[in-house]
């Protein structure tokens, strides 16, 4: 991030405009960290705000540059022959594969190929261009190649036209071999590797997309990594604490992390063993300013352990739920703001009370917001160091203890930024 925001500055700095580096940086990691947007994106999106602040002309900015406007219709070339970054192209070529997603500013992602091979695209919500259809062929004009963890890809934006063709094309499409390679999770360092993994199922998160079965942690001996178990792969559901291998799952990046998607061609299987999970533990201490909704006495489904929304699992519907505790907390350390996962176990060691006081509480009151309420005038305000692996935006706690040295006026004031907020 550091590299881009200095070309930034620097091709501002040639337009006669000195940008604080700093001001760059916050607006890219802002971006990037906090609203999970592509690389690529973020940095379109910085260089047009300065562009509008400073009254400059796209087109001033990008003369000279790689990634200059398309004027009239880009080159037609083969995928084998984009080899850089930045070339305004147009492709033709079959749509071999779309892949499942979940990011909202994404609208399609998948691959191309034609005789010479198959090249990575991505179609931009704000492009606001039609769906395309897997086995289909089309005229991608004016798209723009782009590098992500070492691999040229092609993205679809404004200037872009898809146009269906009539014909058919023989594609050697990319895909798993009859097995892929059984690997450790510590092991997935790359994007787009076939591999199979053996784990124990750490944590299955609440999801709300209506394109996700399961989403969570799965782990082995070396450590944890994400998975998504996506609608259309059609597979079945996985328990929390038991094993599986998962054969024929793809790894790929989002966000600067490494994580593996179940899909069609992936093989599901329940193993009789325990598995020792291994875990890379970090450790944050801060005040504890906030206590999120969705924590405090819930109810899950008795089936796939989802947490229940006014009564029903999104996936098995209207169920008989089961109680449980958990705590989702805001620490903030005065510079960074951090979300912990609590379970039940450390919720009532945390709040000093039971499952069945968590229960009692609720039927006395009519009201399971009485849990969530005494939780928060109970801790809120507090000194705490938690310790557990992070996984996405949360550190998943083993431990929590409350710090004896309080800074006061530090806790204050993150309390009054909460409440402006």
């Amino acid at each position: 991030m550091n590299e881009t925001a200095k070309q930034i500055k620097d091709k501002f700095f040639e337009l006669g405009v000195d940008i604080p580096i700093g001001d760059i940086e916050e607006r890219l990691d802002k971006l990037i960290t906090k609203f999970r947007v592509p690389v690529n994106e973020a940095r379109r999106s910085v260089i047009n705000y300065f562009l509008k602040e400073h009254n400059i002309a796209r087109s001033d900015y990008f003369t000279g540059q790689g990634e200059q406007m398309p004027y009239g219709e880009s080159p037609q070339v083969n995928t084998a022959d984009i080899s850089k970054v930045d070339m305004w192209v147009s492709v033709k070529g079959k749509i071999v594969q779309l892949w499942d997603n979940d990011h909202d500013s994404i609208s399609q992602v998948g691959l191309i190929g034609d005789e010479t091979g198959t090249i990575k695209f991505t179609k931009w919500q704000n492009a606001e261009l039609p769906d395309m259809e897997e086995g289909k062929c089309y005229l991608f004009k004016n798209v723009i190649s782009k590098e992500w963890n070492g691999r040229i890809n092609i993205d679809l934006n404004k200037n872009t036209s898809i146009e269906e063709l009539d014909m058919d094309m023989d594609i050697d499409v990319p895909g798993p071999s009859t097995e892929s390679p059984q690997v450790n999770t510590a092991d997935i360092l790359e994007a787009d590797r076939w591999i199979s993994v053996r784990g124990k199922i750490v944590q299955l998160w609440d999801n709300n997309h209506d394109s996700i079965s399961q989403v969570g942690l799965i782990g082995d001996e070396s450590g944890t990594i994400k998975f998504t178990n996506w609608q259309s792969a059609e597979l079945p559901d996985v328990e929390e604490g038991k094993c599986y291998l998962f054969s024929n799952v793809v790894s790929n990046e989002w966000n600067d992390k490494i994580q593996i998607n179940l899909n069609k061609n992936t093989l599901i299987e329940e193993i009789d063993e325990d598995i020792e999970v291994g875990t890379s533990a970090i450790t944050f201490t801060g005040a504890l300013v906030d206590i999120q909704s969705g924590s405090g006495l819930i109810k899950r489904c008795p089936e796939c352990k989802r947490s229940l929304t006014k009564g029903a699992c999104t996936e098995h519907g209207k169920v008989e739920g089961l109680y449980d505790l958990r705590i989702k907390a805001v620490v903030d350390d005065g510079i960074v703001t951090q979300e912990a996962l609590l379970n039940r176990e450390l919720t009532e060691q945390v709040g000093e009370l039971t499952l069945d006081d968590a229960i009692s509480m609720a039927a006395d009151a009519l009201d399971q917001g009485v849990v969530l309420d005494g939780l928060k005038k109970k801790l809120v305000g507090k000194y705490y160091t938690v310790i557990g692996p992070r996984m996405d935006r949360y550190i998943l706690v083993d431990s929590i203890e409350q710090e004896s040295q309080v800074d006061i006026a530090l806790i204050n004031d993150l309390l009054t930024k909460v409440e402006v907020a």
